[in-house]
């Protein structure tokens, strides 16, 4: 579990994750679509999603600007099938909470 929690971890690293691999690409976009979150802190999770080979940073320079996209690796695409679980988890986890039970 330490692993997992090293790789994806923290209050903003699988929120990145998941906007990456539901097709928010550009920083600013990632920025937009992650309510919160810093460019500081971005450029440093994405940096460190990149290092673990979770995303690919591509740079299109012959693009007037230049544009960076942040694509996911067929290596983050396993990490779908933790996240869905996890996710239907927390919406049940929500019910319960709203219930009182």
């Amino acid at each position: 579990m330490d692993d997992a929690l090293f790789v994806v971890g923290g209050k903003w690293k699988l929120r990145v994750m998941i906007a990456v691999l539901s097709g928010h690409v550009r920083f600013n976009e990632l920025q937009r679509t992650i309510a919160g979150i810093s460019a500081r802190v971005l450029s440093s999770e994405l940096k460190d999603l990149e290092e673990n080979g979770l995303v690919k940073r591509v740079v299109h320079v012959n693009q007037k600007p230049v544009v960076v996209e942040y694509l996911p690796t067929e290596y983050s695409k396993t990490l779908k099938e933790v996240i869905a679980p996890l996710a239907q988890w927390g919406a049940n986890h929500k019910k319960r909470i709203m219930k009182g039970t």
